[in-house]
């Protein structure tokens, strides 16, 4: 393991947490939960059969939770340049807290929550943790998600 100099400062790490994205909104449609349902092979029927999503829990048809997956949110731009050219997913945690419906526009927004410097095999890597929340139309959060990304 190679140990390549210290690249992020504290005055860095300062600025960067706390750095919220611009807004993403995305528009859920009957037909691209139902398709998003049958590409993951998932046969619940309140991802797409209307009379018996109306007769569950639910009162209709709701989307997958992995449905949010298609909601691009847009990511904060560091305060900095980054001298690491390579993007690596660490993986993402997710929380739900409302169905995601027909008809719902769910505005994703990102913030900066952490972000952290270390040495591994492959030289210095750059650690950032991003929350995502999604917010339907009526204010209410529906779900986040807390993702890790691996800059090198």
């Amino acid at each position: 393991m190679s140990t390549t100099p210290s690249f992020l400062t504290e005055e860095m790490r300062q600025q960067a947490i706390g750095t919220v994205s611009d807004p993403r909104t995305l528009e859920v449609e009957k037909g691209a939960i139902i398709k998003f349902a049958e590409a993951i092979g998932d046969e619940n029927p309140v991802y797409n059969d209307e009379a018996a999503a109306r007769a569950s829990q639910y009162g209709g048809l709701i989307a997958p939770p992995t449905f949010l997956r298609s909601a691009v949110a847009a990511r904060p731009d560091l305060p900095f340049e980054v001298p690491f050219d390579r993007v690596l997913d660490g993986g993402s945690d997710w929380e739900y807290f409302e169905p995601v419906r027909p008809g719902d526009r769910i505005t994703a927004v990102s913030r900066i929550e952490d972000i952290t410097e270390r040495n591994g095999r492959i030289g210095l890597m750059l650690i950032q943790t991003i929350v995502i929340t999604y917010t339907n139309q009526f204010g209410q959060v529906v779900a986040t998600q807390t993702n890790t990304s691996i800059r090198y």
